[in-house]
């Protein structure tokens, strides 16, 4: 089915399911600010980037759950992220 993932002040990633609106899975891998931006790689739908408040990017495989990378060296918030529309630089 169709996705949708949200960022919160909670400081946590959600992944719904948009025909049922149901919270599929809560992504928490200790993001210290909130969350501002997600987005979903377009050349593969089981990962996602997140930016916070806590001056880091967070690169998710959704299907475990799992943060599989940090991503360090913003000096403030991080507002927005994109991924490239083939997934390359």
């Amino acid at each position: 089915g169709k996705l949708v993932a949200s960022g919160s002040r909670d400081k946590t990633v959600r992944i719904w399911d948009v025909s049922t609106g149901a919270c599929l899975s809560t992504l928490d891998a200790g993001h210290s600010g909130w969350v501002r931006s997600v987005a979903f790689l377009p050349t593969n739908p089981n990962m996602l980037a997140s930016g916070t408040d806590d001056k880091t990017i967070r690169i998710w495989n959704i299907s475990k759950g799992e943060c599989e990378s940090k991503l360090n060296g913003h000096l403030r918030d991080v507002l927005s992220v994109a991924f490239s529309p083939d997934g390359k630089l």
